[in-house]
Protein backbone atom coordinates (compact mmCIF):
# COMPACT_ATOMS: atom_id res chain seq x y z
CA UNK A 1 0.00 0.00 0.00
CA UNK A 2 1.57 3.47 -1.12
CA UNK A 3 0.62 6.67 1.13
CA UNK A 4 1.51 10.35 -0.20
CA UNK A 5 2.79 12.03 2.76
CA UNK A 6 4.25 15.78 2.20
CA UNK A 7 5.08 15.26 -1.26
CA UNK A 8 6.96 11.70 -0.63
CA UNK A 9 5.54 8.37 -0.73
CA UNK A 10 5.55 5.89 2.32
CA UNK A 11 5.31 2.14 1.94
CA UNK A 12 2.77 0.83 4.51
CA UNK A 13 2.34 -2.87 5.21
CA UNK A 14 -0.71 -4.48 5.10
CA UNK A 15 -1.62 -6.34 8.45
CA UNK A 16 -1.93 -9.60 7.46
CA UNK A 17 -4.91 -12.62 8.73
CA UNK A 18 -3.84 -16.11 8.45
CA UNK A 19 -7.59 -18.48 8.37
CA UNK A 20 -7.52 -22.22 9.04
CA UNK A 21 -10.93 -24.12 9.43
CA UNK A 22 -11.43 -27.62 11.02
CA UNK A 23 -14.20 -29.79 10.03
CA UNK A 24 -16.89 -29.49 7.85
CA UNK A 25 -17.97 -27.79 4.56
CA UNK A 26 -19.79 -25.75 6.77
CA UNK A 27 -17.25 -24.62 8.76
CA UNK A 28 -15.37 -23.92 5.39
CA UNK A 29 -18.07 -21.60 4.30
CA UNK A 30 -18.27 -19.58 7.15
CA UNK A 31 -14.45 -19.32 7.61
CA UNK A 32 -14.56 -18.29 3.54
CA UNK A 33 -17.11 -15.47 4.54
CA UNK A 34 -15.02 -14.16 7.65
CA UNK A 35 -12.17 -13.71 5.74
CA UNK A 36 -13.99 -11.54 3.44
CA UNK A 37 -14.88 -9.52 5.66
CA UNK A 38 -11.09 -9.23 6.86
CA UNK A 39 -9.89 -8.56 2.85
CA UNK A 40 -12.90 -5.52 3.01
CA UNK A 41 -11.11 -3.62 5.90
CA UNK A 42 -8.03 -3.42 4.27
CA UNK A 43 -6.47 -6.75 5.80
CA UNK A 44 -3.92 -9.39 3.75
CA UNK A 45 -5.19 -12.96 3.60
CA UNK A 46 -2.33 -15.07 3.89
CA UNK A 47 -1.73 -18.72 4.10
CA UNK A 48 -1.92 -20.57 7.28
CA UNK A 49 1.57 -21.11 8.61
CA UNK A 50 2.99 -18.10 6.94
CA UNK A 51 3.72 -14.80 8.93
CA UNK A 52 0.68 -13.43 10.41
CA UNK A 53 -0.92 -10.34 12.60
CA UNK A 54 -4.02 -11.82 12.94
CA UNK A 55 -4.88 -15.96 12.91
CA UNK A 56 -8.36 -16.95 13.18
CA UNK A 57 -9.05 -20.68 14.03
CA UNK A 58 -12.43 -21.85 12.95
CA UNK A 59 -12.72 -24.78 14.81
CA UNK A 60 -14.94 -28.20 15.36
CA UNK A 61 -15.44 -30.67 18.34
CA UNK A 62 -17.13 -33.70 16.57
CA UNK A 63 -14.06 -35.72 17.55
CA UNK A 64 -11.36 -35.87 19.91
CA UNK A 65 -9.25 -35.77 17.33
CA UNK A 66 -10.46 -32.53 16.08
CA UNK A 67 -10.39 -31.04 19.70
CA UNK A 68 -6.16 -31.91 19.84
CA UNK A 69 -5.94 -30.28 16.20
CA UNK A 70 -7.06 -27.53 17.32
CA UNK A 71 -4.29 -27.07 20.18
CA UNK A 72 -1.67 -28.09 17.99
CA UNK A 73 -2.85 -25.07 15.55
CA UNK A 74 -2.74 -22.70 18.19
CA UNK A 75 1.08 -23.74 18.64
CA UNK A 76 1.97 -23.75 15.27
CA UNK A 77 0.98 -20.28 14.12
CA UNK A 78 2.14 -19.02 17.99
CA UNK A 79 5.87 -20.75 16.39
CA UNK A 80 5.50 -18.43 12.98
CA UNK A 81 4.03 -15.29 14.34
CA UNK A 82 4.54 -14.91 18.36
CA UNK A 83 2.89 -11.51 18.51
CA UNK A 84 -0.51 -12.70 16.36
CA UNK A 85 -3.30 -12.05 17.82
CA UNK A 86 -5.00 -15.41 18.23
CA UNK A 87 -8.44 -16.02 17.57
CA UNK A 88 -10.54 -19.21 18.25
CA UNK A 89 -13.80 -19.61 17.23
CA UNK A 90 -16.37 -22.05 16.25
CA UNK A 91 -18.11 -25.45 17.91
CA UNK A 92 -15.12 -26.35 20.27
CA UNK A 93 -14.96 -22.25 21.81
CA UNK A 94 -18.36 -22.61 22.09
CA UNK A 95 -18.17 -25.93 24.47
CA UNK A 96 -14.90 -25.55 25.71
CA UNK A 97 -14.69 -22.03 26.19
CA UNK A 98 -12.43 -22.23 29.01
CA UNK A 99 -10.17 -24.66 27.82
CA UNK A 100 -9.34 -23.08 24.75
CA UNK A 101 -8.51 -19.62 27.09
CA UNK A 102 -6.14 -22.00 29.42
CA UNK A 103 -4.13 -22.43 25.81
CA UNK A 104 -1.26 -20.17 25.72
CA UNK A 105 -1.23 -17.33 23.40
CA UNK A 106 -4.91 -17.27 22.83
CA UNK A 107 -6.44 -13.38 22.76
CA UNK A 108 -10.19 -13.92 21.81
CA UNK A 109 -12.30 -17.10 22.34
CA UNK A 110 -15.52 -16.85 20.10
CA UNK A 111 -18.73 -19.14 19.97
CA UNK A 112 -20.81 -19.94 17.69
CA UNK A 113 -22.61 -17.02 16.86
CA UNK A 114 -19.68 -14.33 17.83
CA UNK A 115 -17.80 -15.21 15.32
CA UNK A 116 -19.67 -13.97 12.11
CA UNK A 117 -18.63 -10.71 13.87
CA UNK A 118 -15.07 -10.66 15.38
CA UNK A 119 -14.65 -6.89 14.45
CA UNK A 120 -16.96 -6.26 16.57
CA UNK A 121 -14.92 -7.81 19.87
CA UNK A 122 -11.28 -7.89 18.80
CA UNK A 123 -10.95 -4.09 19.05
CA UNK A 124 -7.50 -3.11 17.81
CA UNK A 125 -6.36 -7.12 17.52
CA UNK A 126 -3.56 -6.17 20.40
CA UNK A 127 -2.20 -8.84 22.06
CA UNK A 128 -3.84 -9.71 25.49
CA UNK A 129 -2.87 -10.28 29.07
CA UNK A 130 -5.74 -12.27 29.45
CA UNK A 131 -7.72 -13.38 26.59
CA UNK A 132 -11.65 -12.28 26.43
CA UNK A 133 -14.36 -15.14 26.01
CA UNK A 134 -17.84 -14.43 24.29
CA UNK A 135 -20.08 -17.00 24.34
CA UNK A 136 -23.98 -16.86 23.50
CA UNK A 137 -25.87 -19.99 24.53
CA UNK A 138 -26.86 -22.12 22.52
CA UNK A 139 -29.97 -22.33 23.23
CA UNK A 140 -30.16 -18.92 22.43
CA UNK A 141 -28.94 -18.38 19.32
CA UNK A 142 -31.85 -17.54 17.06
CA UNK A 143 -30.78 -16.74 13.40
CA UNK A 144 -28.32 -18.25 10.95
CA UNK A 145 -25.77 -16.11 9.54
CA UNK A 146 -25.31 -16.21 5.69
CA UNK A 147 -22.35 -17.76 4.31
CA UNK A 148 -20.66 -18.92 1.38
CA UNK A 149 -17.33 -20.12 0.05
CA UNK A 150 -15.15 -20.99 -2.94
CA UNK A 151 -11.75 -20.97 -4.13
CA UNK A 152 -11.34 -17.37 -5.73
CA UNK A 153 -8.84 -18.72 -8.44
CA UNK A 154 -10.62 -21.66 -10.21
CA UNK A 155 -14.19 -20.32 -9.57
CA UNK A 156 -15.60 -23.71 -10.08
CA UNK A 157 -17.58 -24.86 -7.38
CA UNK A 158 -19.04 -22.81 -4.24
CA UNK A 159 -20.62 -23.84 -0.74
CA UNK A 160 -23.88 -22.08 0.06
CA UNK A 161 -24.47 -22.22 3.48
CA UNK A 162 -28.35 -22.82 3.90
CA UNK A 163 -29.07 -23.84 7.35
CA UNK A 164 -27.69 -24.15 10.83
CA UNK A 165 -28.49 -26.10 13.90
CA UNK A 166 -30.03 -29.21 14.69
CA UNK A 167 -32.98 -30.16 16.57
CA UNK A 168 -32.43 -33.82 17.04
CA UNK A 169 -30.88 -35.19 20.07
CA UNK A 170 -28.45 -37.94 18.46
CA UNK A 171 -26.95 -39.75 21.82
CA UNK A 172 -23.01 -39.24 20.50
CA UNK A 173 -23.61 -35.76 19.06
CA UNK A 174 -22.72 -32.54 20.31
CA UNK A 175 -23.37 -30.46 17.40
CA UNK A 176 -26.99 -29.43 19.02
CA UNK A 177 -24.78 -28.09 22.03
CA UNK A 178 -22.56 -26.25 20.23
CA UNK A 179 -24.64 -24.63 17.10
CA UNK A 180 -28.37 -24.30 19.02
CA UNK A 181 -31.55 -25.85 17.22
CA UNK A 182 -32.09 -25.56 13.80
CA UNK A 183 -32.97 -22.46 11.88
CA UNK A 184 -32.48 -21.39 7.91
CA UNK A 185 -31.54 -18.54 5.77
CA UNK A 186 -34.16 -16.90 3.52
CA UNK A 187 -34.69 -18.41 0.29
CA UNK A 188 -34.60 -14.74 -0.90
CA UNK A 189 -31.19 -14.28 0.63
CA UNK A 190 -29.85 -18.04 -0.93
CA UNK A 191 -31.57 -16.66 -4.43
CA UNK A 192 -29.38 -13.22 -3.92
CA UNK A 193 -26.10 -15.06 -3.14
CA UNK A 194 -26.50 -17.27 -5.48
CA UNK A 195 -26.92 -14.84 -8.56
CA UNK A 196 -23.75 -13.48 -7.11
CA UNK A 197 -21.76 -16.77 -7.41
CA UNK A 198 -22.90 -16.92 -10.99
CA UNK A 199 -21.61 -13.34 -11.92
CA UNK A 200 -18.37 -14.22 -9.81
CA UNK A 201 -18.06 -17.39 -12.28
CA UNK A 202 -18.92 -20.31 -10.09
CA UNK A 203 -20.70 -23.01 -12.64
CA UNK A 204 -21.81 -25.39 -9.61
CA UNK A 205 -23.63 -24.73 -5.73
CA UNK A 206 -23.57 -26.99 -2.75
CA UNK A 207 -25.80 -26.66 -0.66
CA UNK A 208 -24.49 -27.02 3.03
CA UNK A 209 -25.54 -27.18 6.65
CA UNK A 210 -25.14 -29.01 9.82
CA UNK A 211 -28.82 -30.95 8.63
CA UNK A 212 -29.94 -29.60 5.41
CA UNK A 213 -33.10 -31.67 4.79
CA UNK A 214 -34.60 -29.76 8.07
CA UNK A 215 -34.15 -26.49 6.19
CA UNK A 216 -37.60 -23.80 6.56
CA UNK A 217 -39.11 -26.16 9.04
CA UNK A 218 -39.48 -23.48 11.65
CA UNK A 219 -40.30 -20.75 9.01
CA UNK A 220 -42.78 -22.61 6.97
CA UNK A 221 -40.80 -23.22 4.21
CA UNK A 222 -38.81 -26.71 3.02
CA UNK A 223 -35.36 -28.46 1.42
CA UNK A 224 -37.71 -28.38 -2.32
CA UNK A 225 -38.73 -24.85 -1.90
CA UNK A 226 -34.50 -23.93 -2.08
CA UNK A 227 -34.03 -26.52 -4.97
CA UNK A 228 -36.49 -25.21 -6.72
CA UNK A 229 -35.57 -21.36 -6.37
CA UNK A 230 -31.62 -21.74 -6.38
CA UNK A 231 -31.99 -24.13 -9.37
CA UNK A 232 -33.87 -21.53 -11.31
CA UNK A 233 -31.39 -18.87 -11.16
CA UNK A 234 -30.04 -18.76 -14.38
CA UNK A 235 -26.39 -19.61 -15.21
CA UNK A 236 -26.57 -21.97 -12.25
CA UNK A 237 -25.19 -24.74 -14.08
CA UNK A 238 -25.12 -27.58 -11.10
CA UNK A 239 -27.06 -27.75 -7.91
CA UNK A 240 -25.58 -30.35 -5.44
CA UNK A 241 -26.94 -31.44 -1.86
CA UNK A 242 -23.92 -31.55 0.43
CA UNK A 243 -26.21 -34.10 2.99
CA UNK A 244 -29.11 -35.41 4.05
CA UNK A 245 -30.62 -37.22 6.81
CA UNK A 246 -32.31 -40.56 5.31
CA UNK A 247 -35.64 -39.74 7.47
CA UNK A 248 -36.15 -36.45 5.40
CA UNK A 249 -35.39 -37.90 2.06
CA UNK A 250 -39.19 -37.80 1.05
CA UNK A 251 -40.77 -39.52 -2.26
CA UNK A 252 -42.02 -36.52 -3.08
CA UNK A 253 -38.50 -34.56 -2.26
CA UNK A 254 -36.84 -37.26 -4.49
CA UNK A 255 -38.96 -36.72 -7.69
CA UNK A 256 -38.52 -33.33 -8.01
CA UNK A 257 -34.86 -33.42 -6.85
CA UNK A 258 -34.87 -36.06 -9.70
CA UNK A 259 -36.67 -34.18 -11.78
CA UNK A 260 -34.57 -31.08 -12.09
CA UNK A 261 -31.36 -31.60 -14.50
CA UNK A 262 -29.06 -29.41 -13.20
CA UNK A 263 -29.25 -31.02 -9.65
CA UNK A 264 -26.48 -33.32 -9.07
CA UNK A 265 -27.58 -37.56 -8.88
CA UNK A 266 -25.21 -37.49 -5.51
CA UNK A 267 -26.89 -38.21 -2.46
CA UNK A 268 -24.42 -38.31 0.75
CA UNK A 269 -26.93 -39.82 3.30
CA UNK A 270 -25.31 -40.76 6.97
CA UNK A 271 -26.22 -44.07 7.83
CA UNK A 272 -24.00 -44.49 10.95
CA UNK A 273 -25.04 -48.25 11.71
CA UNK A 274 -26.63 -51.28 10.03
CA UNK A 275 -27.61 -53.01 12.90
CA UNK A 276 -30.92 -51.38 14.57
CA UNK A 277 -30.22 -52.08 17.88
CA UNK A 278 -27.38 -50.00 17.60
CA UNK A 279 -29.56 -47.08 15.74
CA UNK A 280 -31.78 -47.29 18.49
CA UNK A 281 -29.36 -46.37 20.88
CA UNK A 282 -27.99 -43.49 18.86
CA UNK A 283 -31.43 -42.61 18.73
CA UNK A 284 -31.22 -42.11 14.91
CA UNK A 285 -34.92 -41.16 13.62
CA UNK A 286 -34.85 -44.21 11.32
CA UNK A 287 -34.07 -48.19 10.67
CA UNK A 288 -31.94 -49.55 8.48
CA UNK A 289 -34.74 -50.95 6.32
CA UNK A 290 -35.67 -47.31 5.60
CA UNK A 291 -32.24 -46.70 4.50
CA UNK A 292 -32.49 -49.28 2.17
CA UNK A 293 -35.49 -48.16 0.67
CA UNK A 294 -34.31 -44.92 0.11
CA UNK A 295 -31.02 -46.33 -1.31
CA UNK A 296 -33.36 -48.74 -3.82
CA UNK A 297 -35.43 -45.75 -4.48
CA UNK A 298 -33.18 -43.63 -6.01
CA UNK A 299 -31.31 -46.41 -7.68
CA UNK A 300 -34.63 -47.61 -9.18
CA UNK A 301 -34.75 -43.61 -10.77
CA UNK A 302 -31.05 -43.24 -12.04
CA UNK A 303 -28.83 -46.24 -11.68
CA UNK A 304 -25.22 -44.16 -12.03
CA UNK A 305 -26.20 -42.03 -8.86
CA UNK A 306 -23.39 -41.96 -6.53
CA UNK A 307 -24.55 -42.53 -2.88
CA UNK A 308 -22.19 -41.76 0.37
CA UNK A 309 -23.00 -43.12 3.73
CA UNK A 310 -21.28 -42.18 6.68
CA UNK A 311 -20.67 -44.86 9.55
CA UNK A 312 -19.45 -44.76 12.94
CA UNK A 313 -17.56 -48.35 14.33
CA UNK A 314 -17.44 -49.05 17.64
CA UNK A 315 -20.22 -47.29 19.66
CA UNK A 316 -21.00 -48.30 23.25
CA UNK A 317 -23.00 -51.56 22.98
CA UNK A 318 -22.08 -52.71 19.63
CA UNK A 319 -21.52 -56.20 20.05
CA UNK A 320 -20.10 -59.07 17.50
CA UNK A 321 -23.40 -59.51 16.31
CA UNK A 322 -24.60 -55.84 15.49
CA UNK A 323 -21.45 -55.57 13.70
CA UNK A 324 -21.78 -58.41 11.68
CA UNK A 325 -25.34 -56.99 10.50
CA UNK A 326 -23.46 -53.48 9.84
CA UNK A 327 -21.00 -54.91 7.65
CA UNK A 328 -23.66 -57.57 5.81
CA UNK A 329 -26.42 -54.82 5.38
CA UNK A 330 -23.65 -52.32 3.70
CA UNK A 331 -22.30 -55.20 1.55
CA UNK A 332 -25.36 -55.41 0.21
CA UNK A 333 -26.45 -52.68 -0.07
CA UNK A 334 -25.44 -50.43 -3.77
CA UNK A 335 -24.16 -47.51 -2.08
CA UNK A 336 -20.93 -45.65 -3.80
CA UNK A 337 -18.61 -45.02 -0.90
CA UNK A 338 -18.21 -45.07 2.63
CA UNK A 339 -16.72 -42.83 5.18
CA UNK A 340 -15.69 -44.54 8.39
CA UNK A 341 -15.11 -42.92 11.42
CA UNK A 342 -14.45 -45.13 15.09
CA UNK A 343 -16.51 -43.86 17.91
CA UNK A 344 -15.50 -40.63 19.32
CA UNK A 345 -16.23 -40.40 23.52
CA UNK A 346 -17.63 -36.60 23.68
CA UNK A 347 -18.02 -34.81 26.40
CA UNK A 348 -21.35 -34.34 28.26
CA UNK A 349 -23.27 -36.82 25.84
CA UNK A 350 -25.94 -39.29 26.35
CA UNK A 351 -24.07 -42.35 24.71
CA UNK A 352 -21.12 -41.99 27.91
CA UNK A 353 -23.45 -43.47 30.06
CA UNK A 354 -23.88 -46.49 27.54
CA UNK A 355 -21.98 -49.98 27.20
CA UNK A 356 -20.04 -52.07 27.10
CA UNK A 357 -17.48 -50.05 26.11
CA UNK A 358 -15.99 -51.08 22.84
CA UNK A 359 -11.98 -51.68 23.24
CA UNK A 360 -9.83 -49.29 20.68
CA UNK A 361 -8.04 -51.76 19.28
CA UNK A 362 -11.35 -53.86 18.48
CA UNK A 363 -12.52 -50.36 16.79
CA UNK A 364 -9.77 -49.79 14.28
CA UNK A 365 -10.02 -53.58 13.16
CA UNK A 366 -13.53 -52.96 12.32
CA UNK A 367 -12.85 -50.00 10.88
CA UNK A 368 -9.94 -51.17 9.04
CA UNK A 369 -12.92 -54.00 7.55
CA UNK A 370 -15.43 -51.18 6.74
CA UNK A 371 -12.82 -49.06 5.19
CA UNK A 372 -11.66 -52.12 2.91
CA UNK A 373 -15.53 -52.60 1.44
CA UNK A 374 -15.78 -49.39 0.89
CA UNK A 375 -12.81 -48.95 -1.13
CA UNK A 376 -14.45 -52.14 -3.23
CA UNK A 377 -17.49 -50.54 -3.78
CA UNK A 378 -16.12 -47.24 -4.73
CA UNK A 379 -13.79 -49.02 -7.24
CA UNK A 380 -17.28 -50.97 -8.52
CA UNK A 381 -19.22 -47.40 -8.90
CA UNK A 382 -16.12 -46.01 -10.76
CA UNK A 383 -15.73 -49.30 -13.20
CA UNK A 384 -19.46 -48.89 -14.08
CA UNK A 385 -18.53 -46.15 -16.16
CA UNK A 386 -15.72 -47.24 -18.05
CA UNK A 387 -16.69 -47.41 -22.16
CA UNK A 388 -19.45 -44.44 -21.29
CA UNK A 389 -19.55 -40.84 -22.21
CA UNK A 390 -19.63 -38.81 -18.76
CA UNK A 391 -19.91 -35.24 -18.15
CA UNK A 392 -17.21 -33.64 -16.43
CA UNK A 393 -16.68 -30.06 -14.55
CA UNK A 394 -13.41 -30.00 -14.67
CA UNK A 395 -11.85 -28.07 -11.92
CA UNK A 396 -7.94 -27.70 -11.96
CA UNK A 397 -4.36 -29.25 -12.34
CA UNK A 398 -4.00 -31.85 -9.66
CA UNK A 399 -1.32 -34.19 -10.82
CA UNK A 400 1.76 -32.99 -13.37
CA UNK A 401 0.24 -33.32 -16.83
CA UNK A 402 -3.39 -34.10 -15.56
CA UNK A 403 -6.71 -32.05 -14.96
CA UNK A 404 -9.18 -33.48 -13.06
CA UNK A 405 -13.00 -32.92 -12.63
CA UNK A 406 -16.17 -34.23 -11.12
CA UNK A 407 -19.22 -35.51 -12.76
CA UNK A 408 -23.18 -34.83 -11.87
CA UNK A 409 -22.39 -38.31 -10.01
CA UNK A 410 -19.84 -37.26 -8.03
CA UNK A 411 -17.06 -38.99 -10.16
CA UNK A 412 -13.80 -37.52 -10.42
CA UNK A 413 -12.76 -37.76 -14.30
CA UNK A 414 -8.89 -37.03 -15.06
CA UNK A 415 -7.85 -36.20 -18.82
CA UNK A 416 -4.25 -34.85 -20.19
CA UNK A 417 -3.83 -31.59 -18.87
CA UNK A 418 -3.59 -30.06 -22.79
CA UNK A 419 -7.23 -31.51 -23.37
CA UNK A 420 -9.19 -28.93 -21.43
CA UNK A 421 -9.05 -25.84 -19.15
CA UNK A 422 -10.30 -25.19 -15.74
CA UNK A 423 -14.26 -24.42 -14.65
CA UNK A 424 -15.64 -25.83 -18.41
CA UNK A 425 -18.30 -28.72 -19.06
CA UNK A 426 -16.93 -31.22 -21.16
CA UNK A 427 -18.16 -34.50 -22.29
CA UNK A 428 -15.90 -37.38 -21.69
CA UNK A 429 -15.31 -41.17 -22.80
CA UNK A 430 -13.84 -42.94 -19.68
CA UNK A 431 -10.93 -45.37 -20.40
CA UNK A 432 -10.47 -47.01 -17.43
CA UNK A 433 -10.90 -46.46 -13.34
CA UNK A 434 -9.30 -46.79 -10.38
CA UNK A 435 -10.47 -46.49 -6.70
CA UNK A 436 -9.67 -42.60 -6.83
CA UNK A 437 -11.76 -42.38 -10.20
CA UNK A 438 -11.31 -42.30 -13.96
CA UNK A 439 -9.63 -41.27 -16.78
CA UNK A 440 -10.60 -40.87 -20.57
CA UNK A 441 -10.38 -38.90 -23.59
CA UNK A 442 -12.77 -35.69 -24.62
CA UNK A 443 -15.70 -36.92 -26.98
CA UNK A 444 -17.86 -34.11 -28.85
CA UNK A 445 -21.06 -34.64 -28.87
CA UNK A 446 -23.82 -33.11 -30.82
Amino acid sequence: MRVAFRGATLFVSMKKVALHTLGCKLNFAETASIGREFARRGFQIVAFGEQADVVVLNTCTVTEKADRECRQMVRRALRRSPDAFIVVAGCYAQLQPGEIASIEGVDLVLGSKEKADVFAYAGDFQKREAPAIHITPAGEIVDASPAVTGNLVERTRAFLKIQDGCDYNCSFCTIPRARGGSRSVPVSVLVGQAEQLVRDGYREIVLTGVNVGDYGRHEGSSLRDVLRAVSSVDGVERLRVSSIEPNLLTDELLDFWLSKGNISNHFHMPLQAGSNAVLGMMRRRYRREWYGDRVRAIKSRFPDAGIGADVIVGFPGETVSDFGSTFEFISDLPVSYLHVFSYSERPNTDALALGPRVEARVRASRSERLRMLGLHKRRLHHESFVGRDVEVLFEAVRSPGWISGLTKEYVRVDVSESATSPNVVRWVHVTGATVDGCVGILRERL
